[in-house]
């Protein structure tokens, strides 16, 4: 007994010493997704603040592939010591609904730290479309089933899911037709092979400020600063919200005081003007969290896109 009491007692004093001293060399944030998009973006952005505030290099690597996956594994199978980060998105928590196997814990295996912005998505439909309102695409939806199409970035993406939310949370049946991302879900609905987009703020803006296309609704629970003036969609389909994320992790287990230091220093980047303004620019909104808010969120996003795909029988791998 006096041994075990000895040992832990040990280990709290290292791993009080670990987060004094850390970090003592330089940090890896990593994230799954291409360069110049909003994870990349908003991942630079933290690192440079962070370097700031711990006084090491955070160096940004990009791990792509499986929509993240790639990534999340590879920060899930590294050592606990604050050395490696993984800058995670909505979508962790859709792979996590979508797939019947991911080669890691999408809760157990990572210690969260904070979230850092969040979005809704933009409803919009090309300039020419009859629909004028959410309330008139969603009628022509219930008088003709699975005729109006909405586009997104690929099956089991968090735009499919939030598309096929709308549907079952307004009661009608729509038609996914999914792109392999890129611009080819804004280019398709320009071209009028598919009736809706589903998707950011940053990707929809450009086509709605040219006047290409027309936002109907915003799935955000008030009206969006990028947007103006276009009405929120739960103002027509009560109940219906959806915002993606971005947020900070490290693997499970590592030490309370590394994850305090990290966590003090997100929170103190998340009030500086210029980390708000960069974040707003892009169509995102500064959002702050403690580590048990974000995993408390990460599990109960999940158990909200898993009734999704079951609802819309959509396949998991």
């Amino acid at each position: 007994m006096y041994g075990r009491i000895i040992g832990a007692v040990c280990a709290a004093a290292l791993a009080g010493a670990a987060g004094a001293a850390y970090p003592e060399r330089p940090i890896q944030l990593i994230h799954g997704f291409g360069a110049g998009g909003n994870a990349d973006t908003v991942s630079r952005l933290v690192a440079r603040h962070l370097q700031a505030a711990l006084g090491q290099p955070v160096v940004v690597e990009i791990k792509s592939g499986a929509g993240g996956v790639v990534a999340s594994s590879y920060v899930a199978k590294a050592e606990p010591d604050g050395y490696t980060l993984v800058m995670l998105t909505g979508g962790h928590t859709v792979s996590a609904a979508v797939n019947k196997s991911l080669p890691y814990d999408p809760v157990a295996d990572f210690q969260p730290i904070s979230t850092v912005t969040a979005f809704p998505f933009v409803v919009s439909v090309k300039a020419d479309n009859p629909a004028r309102t959410l309330a008139d695409l969603l009628g022509t939806a219930r008088a003709k089933p699975g005729t109006v199409s909405f586009s997104s970035v690929g099956v089991g993406s968090t735009q499919h899911l939030t598309g096929e939310l709308l549907a079952a949370t307004a009661g009608v049946q729509m038609l996914h037709v999914p792109y392999r991302g890129g611009a080819a879900p804004v280019q398709a609905v320009l071209a009028g092979d598919v009736d809706v987009l589903v998707d950011t703020a940053t990707v929809a803006a450009p086509q709605l400020k040219a006047g290409t296309m027309r936002a109907l609704a915003i799935t955000s629970s008030k009206p969006w600063p990028l947007l103006p003036g276009v009405p929120v969609a739960a103002d027509t389909v009560p109940g219906f919200q959806v915002y993606s994320w971005l947020g900070i992790a490290a693997p499970a287990r590592t030490p309370g005081p590394v994850v305090d230091r990290l966590h003090a220093a997100l929170a103190a980047m998340l009030l500086d003007p210029a980390f708000r303004k960069a974040v707003n620019d892009i169509g995102s909104e500064p959002s702050g969290s403690s580590p048990a808010q974000m995993r408390t969120m990460i599990e109960s996003e999940i158990t909200r896109w898993k009734k999704v795909v079951q609802q819309a029988n959509i396949a998991a791998n």
